[in-house]
């Protein structure tokens, strides 16, 4: 496994499964709880799994505070979606900054996200299957959001806002600028 730290925001990092192929397809080992621990992962108490029918399906941008903060490793396990995370920590110098891939099951490439940074894709082909690692249990009280359209945090979706396919809970999510500090960088450094 090759582990990248992302030059614009650091504590983001790309995983790279290695892939040995033959006549037969291929292998690859996508998690090691020690090579994980030796890039300073945290560990992982629940694996959850979506699929969305239709490209253009929008899920996000979503974050969980307190104690039940998640980190994720998320993994593209069939088609292929645009995956973000949005900076939230307050004094961070990326504060409001986001990073963005493209993670397919062709490229099998797995994006990891600390806690303290908002998530969310958008499928880029229909019936693409996602996995992700949490770090925290889910916690319907401490489960918040970010809308995704918003100006501020300036990412190129690659589906028209009025196209896109969402939840109704994530239409009326606020706005950057509306979200309290939910997260310091002192206290979530990575």
């Amino acid at each position: 496994m090759e582990i990248i730290r992302d030059p614009r925001i650091p504590a983001i990092r790309l995983i790279r499964p290695k892939r040995h192929g033959d006549a037969r397809g291929y292998f690859a080992e996508v998690y090691r709880v020690d090579k994980a621990a030796a890039a300073g992962l945290p560990a992982f108490v629940q694996d959850n799994h979506a699929l969305s029918q239709s490209a253009g399906t929008l899920r996000g941008l979503h974050f969980q505070i307190g104690a039940a903060a998640q980190a994720k490793l998320v993994r593209c396990l069939r088609g292929r979606i645009l995956d973000v995370a949005v900076d939230l920590r307050h004094g961070s110098p990326t504060f409001g900054a986001h990073v963005a891939y493209e993670l397919s099951a062709e490229n099998g490439d797995q994006l990891y996200i600390p806690a303290g940074f908002a998530h969310g894709y958008c499928t880029l082909e229909p019936d693409t299957e996602i996995t992700y690692k949490v770090s925290a249990y889910y916690d319907a009280s401490a489960d918040k959001g970010l809308t995704f359209d918003d100006p501020a945090l300036k990412i190129a979706w690659p589906v028209a806002a009025d196209l896109a396919v969402l939840s109704a809970k994530d239409r009326a999510l606020p706005k950057l600028a509306e979200l309290p500090a939910y997260f310091s960088y002192a206290q979530h450094r990575d």
